[in-house]
């Protein structure tokens, strides 16, 4: 029997986030099309391209579940920045981008995210986000990706406002075109950029609109205490309550930080089975510490997200650490409880819980035979990964991005040896050097 990829020998994150060691895996079409010990693989298949597992651990690969790619080439602007941001840098940087500068700051993103673990990612939006569609067919990756949405807000310049027809024709228009694309890898989304910059009118109408053609929306919810005050003061309710009055709570929307949430507004998340999203190094820096242990428990999906490269990198393994040590500081260190947040916790949030924000948890986030094959390798065979008393603890306190050896996204290998096959690194990495000089001259940041 024919298959595409045999990974011989490997250990291996299982579906319940436990090790299993020794084992082989055979891929076709896509897919994981079984699991089991080489002798009975190798008598069985016929692979085009063998893949040593000795020495490495196989697991899903990485969602990065709220991201911004056309934000890339603000890498180190951001930081020891007074807030907000937002409306002093971001806005200003972002209504300067052309279509060439989103197509490369996204490739130079994708590259990022390939050569850090992440294999699929969901990026919120920005300008010319087609371009942004485009470099993600290319690299290979999958992706959840809408177009930022607003039609209000005193900083916010004409050019990125629309009228809420406009924004629902330009969205829709993106859906058409490319949703489905690149052999199904591309879901095109609808965005909330947050609710001080969208009208009532608007958000009801992207609710009824993504309802409508069976897709997700993504918004930033609960991001900072200014998003809180301005819904208090607007509409007597908090972020949550006033989504959830004009209809958009609900199993397709993603929301992103979730850091300033109350308990009836965990409660009610959960009951309209909201999928939410942390980014830590972003949510730490300026925001606070979200009630993630409360979450949890109530048995809301979580998952993390870098918020794009602006200030820090992409890489989910620092995500991971960071939010670890955060959270155990804030959240455990008072009451005594080292296992506040566990590790197999934290690697099944960036994996399976980013699954659940893109809504595809029946095709990737764990491995099991069926599922799609999105899975990377790591180099176990490291002095700061090997031995260990426990595997998975180690790659969630240890691992980094560098430590990726292999690729695989859809059944295709992507990255071997850490040389990404999709993409032009030299290329991309000169021409947003070019880039990134001008675009701040003309954002005046």
């Amino acid at each position: 029997m024919n298959c595409d990829i045999l990974i011989t020998n490997c250990s291996m994150l299982s579906s319940d986030f436990n090790i299993l060691d020794d084992v082989s895996m055979a891929i076709n079409d896509t897919r994981v099309v079984e699991i089991g010990k080489y002798e009975n693989l190798k008598a069985k298949y016929d692979p085009k391209e063998v893949i040593s597992g000795r020495n490495k651990l196989v697991m899903p690969g990485l969602i990065d579940a709220h991201t911004h790619c056309c934000q890339q080439l603000l890498r180190g602007r951001t930081m020891d920045e007074y807030p907000m941001i937002w409306a002093r840098i971001l806005v200003p940087f972002e209504s300067s981008l052309n279509e060439e500068d989103v197509y490369y700051s996204a490739k130079l993103s994708c590259l990022e995210m390939i050569r850090s673990g992440t294999t699929a990612f969901a990026d919120s939006g920005g300008v010319h986000m087609h371009k942004a569609v485009e470099a993600a067919i290319e690299s290979g990756m999958r992706a959840a990706i809408a177009r930022s949405t607003m039609d209000t807000g005193a900083f916010i310049p004409t050019s990125m406002k629309d009228t809420p027809e406009e924004a629902i024709s330009k969205t829709e228009k993106l859906f058409r075109e490319y949703n489905g694309e690149g052999n199904g890898r591309i879901k095109i989304w609808f965005a909330v950029r947050q609710v001080m910059t969208c009208t009532e009118n608007l958000i009801a109408t992207i609710a009824e609109k993504a309802r409508e053609l069976h897709t997700g929306v993504h918004a930033h919810l609960a991001e900072h205490k200014d998003e809180v005050s301005f819904c208090l003061q607007n509409y007597k309710k908090r972020p949550p309550e006033f989504l959830d009055s004009v209809g958009l709570l609900g199993p397709n929307l993603l929301t992103a930080h979730n850091v300033l949430l109350s308990e009836g507004d965990i409660t009610l998340l959960k009951e309209r089975d909201v999928k939410l999203v942390h980014c830590p190094r972003s949510n730490f820096g300026s925001h606070g510490f979200p009630k993630t242990p409360r979450m949890l428990e109530v048995g809301l999906s979580v998952g993390l997200g870098s918020d794009g490269a602006a200030g820090s990198s992409l890489s989910l393994f620092d995500e991971m650490k960071v939010f670890r040590s955060g959270i155990h500081a804030f959240w455990g260190l008072p009451i005594f409880d080292p296992v506040i947040l566990r590790a197999s916790e934290l690697l099944k949030m960036a994996t399976l819980g980013g699954a659940k924000a893109l809504l595809l948890d029946d095709e990737i986030g764990t491995i099991e035979v069926g599922k799609k094959a999105d899975l990377i390798l790591i180099d176990l065979d490291q002095p700061h990964l090997t031995p260990t008393h426990n595997l998975v603890n180690t790659i969630v306190e240890c691992a980094t991005g560098k430590d990726v050896t292999d690729s695989i996204i859809d059944g295709r290998v992507v990255m071997k040896n850490r040389e990404v096959k999709t993409l032009d690194e030299e290329k991309i990495i000169y021409e947003c050097k070019q880039r990134m000089t001008s675009i701040s001259k003309r954002a005046g940041i």
